[in-house]
């Protein structure tokens, strides 16, 4: 493991430690002795008193600790984002959608166009209305970089909407095929390249996504992609041994497709067994094979065979891609150079 990694995770891991040393603390400060619970409110007062100028002082700083303490117990999660994600870099993972990227044939273009008043049948406009408003028309919710539910393939698992919550944020490994594709365009991450990796970073955590790097997505978004018939993928061997060996939560590839089998056998095997994948994951070659997290969105369409995913790479802060919290302006965003316009060549609004 990369050394910015070892610190990204030392630092985790330091908050943690801190999660439980202020919560013993925050116990230590409220618990009280039998003998002062029993003791009446002048004896104690007393007793507080003939400590002298030494034991006022000492009373209002022992108050502090023990509030700094109890506060850190009750938000732990503020602790780590104030420590560690706040200091954080991170990498979108995320192809834009357009009504011109690859896409498989079988389902077919879609369209972009502004949103259009019922009573009038006019789009909305910032002149007229102060505002304006996106009408989608989406061939399919394979579309781009996405989440494959297992619904996909079989009725019997969950749509996309019913993906548990605890999907939101997971460690990610990443491990890189480029050497291999760059022999053999066709070649499939093997249960090897796996173990090979172990030997570098160590075994892969339970729960962790995986995303397989092959830098297939360096060519987007050139129309011709969804109908190459050869391109990297994942074997059934590998995908196995990460579900069954590894316990991961999901993995992800670059191309549209798991593998270039005739019956996509690894894809079949996933979905039919309530397995989730991602597909078309963009900008691996931004992020450390081993160390960072990934944050992980999707829409909740009801009973969704597919979902448009977001996934953003949380990386160590001293790595050398993305962007940290304070870098760039948030609240308010900044404005723009140039106006959004209506381009009626590509069907979409534009800058």
């Amino acid at each position: 493991m990369a050394r910015a990694s070892h610190g990204f995770a030392f630092g985790v891991l330091f908050v943690l430690a801190g999660w439980g040393a202020a919560a013993w603390l925050s116990r230590a400060a409220t618990r009280t002795s039998p003998a002062a619970a029993t003791a009446p409110p002048a004896a104690t007062a007393g007793a507080a008193g003939g400590a002298g100028a030494g034991g006022a002082a000492g009373a209002p700083a022992a108050g502090d600790a023990a509030a700094a303490g109890e506060d850190a117990g009750r938000r732990p999660l503020w602790r780590l984002y104030e420590r560690v994600l706040k200091r954080a870099r991170y990498v979108d993972l995320t192809h834009t959608i357009t009504p011109s990227i690859p896409v498989w044939p079988g389902f077919g273009r879609s369209t972009f166009g502004p949103a259009l008043d019922p009573k009038t049948g006019r789009p909305y406009t910032y002149s007229k209305d102060g505002f304006e408003a996106t009408r989608y028309s989406l061939a399919t919710d394979q579309l781009g970089t996405q989440l494959d539910p297992p619904a996909h393939w079989n009725p019997d698992y969950p749509a996309i909407d019913e993906l548990p919550p605890t999907f939101a944020v997971r460690p990610l490994a990443v491990i890189s095929i480029v050497d291999q594709v760059a022999r053999d365009p066709g070649y499939h991450l093997a249960v090897d390249d796996v173990l090979a990796w172990e030997r570098r970073h160590g075994r892969i955590p339970e729960g962790t996504v995986v995303f397989v790097r092959s830098d297939w997505s360096k060519e987007w978004p050139r129309p011709d992609l969804a109908t190459r018939r050869r391109f990297p993928g994942v074997s059934l061997a590998a995908l196995q041994f990460l579900h069954l060996q590894r316990k991961i939560l999901m993995h992800g590839h670059e191309p549209l497709d798991t593998d270039t089998t005739p019956n996509l056998e690894g894809e079949a095997w996933l979905l039919r067994n309530g397995y989730t994948q991602a597909e078309g994951v963009a900008n691996l070659d931004q992020v450390p094979e081993a160390g960072a997290l990934v944050a992980i969105g999707y829409p909740k369409l009801g009973g969704g065979t597919g979902g448009y995913a977001r996934y953003i790479a949380i990386c160590p802060p001293e790595w050398k891609y993305g962007v940290a919290v304070g870098e760039v302006p948030e609240a308010p965003l900044a404005r723009q150079q140039r106006p959004l316009h209506w381009d009626a060549k590509l069907g979409m609004r534009v800058r």
